[in-house]
């Protein structure tokens, strides 16, 4: 498929998981992939893995901090594929447990990652794509972001802030033809929820589906808000939760 042909995407948090579904998706339609991510053997594997099928990717190594890495990862990223059409912004960490637990330093990590960086990635590309009148911006948002959860308060409160940001920014570049939106998973299968154990399939049970969503399922409604499938959708967040919004 070629869909995006022609096109480049630069996805964040691309070395495992809903990121490395997407990656592998994106470039499936034909976009130049920029993997990026703070370890570099996974990195490399997804890059080795959409290459061996005939893609194109690289990896460039970021832990997305401050805005200084920011800065740097949007510049190696113009070095290697000049123009940045797609930005999804996936990297994220979900610490659970309770608010009396949390320290300083965890918030201050949480928001950084999940709300800080993506704002400064949106503000690096989100005006270049303004000016040539097209673009696609994919956030990760998480169902817990839409209803109070004990134990999620710090994760969802960053995730509700993205979702927020994600209408602000439709409305500010939307005009200008850069598509902003967000997708909303609900309990996903990944090396990163592995260690929920049964409590994801517990949590899974209770949304209509029954069981947990799987990354490719969640990168399936990625691609289609990068792709012109998705033209006349602006500042939505698409819920890939089994039918939890619905309960």
């Amino acid at each position: 498929m070629t869909q995006l042909r022609g096109k480049s995407a630069l996805v964040t948090g691309g070395n495992s998981g809903i990121g490395r579904a997407a990656a592998i998706a994106l470039a499936e339609l034909g976009a130049h992939v920029v993997v990026t991510g703070r370890d570099e053997v996974r990195g490399s594997q997804v890059v080795e893995t959409i290459r061996s099928a005939g893609g194109r990717a690289d990896f460039l190594a970021s832990d997305l901090s401050d805005r200084a890495s920011v800065r740097s990862l949007a510049s190696r990223t113009r070095n290697l594929v000049g123009d940045v059409d797609i930005l999804v912004n996936n990297a994220g960490i979900y610490p659970f447990g309770p608010t009396d637990q949390a320290t300083e330093e965890d918030f201050d990590s949480v928001f950084a990652l999940n709300v800080k960086a993506p704002f400064f990635l949106v503000a690096e590309f989100a005006p270049e794509m303004a000016k040539r009148g097209s673009g696609a911006i994919i956030n990760l948002s998480t169902m817990v972001a839409e209803f109070g959860a004990a134990g999620m308060a710090l994760y969802g409160a960053s995730k509700a802030a993205l979702v927020l940001l994600t209408k602000s920014w439709a409305a500010e570049y939307g005009p200008h033809g850069v598509r902003v939106n967000a997708v909303s998973p609900g309990p996903t299968r990944t090396e990163g929820t592995a260690v929920m154990g049964e409590d994801l399939d517990n949590l899974a049970a209770t949304a209509p589906a029954g069981r947990p969503g799987s990354a490719e399922e969640i990168a399936e409604a990625i691609t289609f808000l990068a792709t012109d499938r998705s033209s006349f959708v602006h500042g939505a967040v698409l819920p890939v939760d089994g039918g939890r919004v619905a309960v």
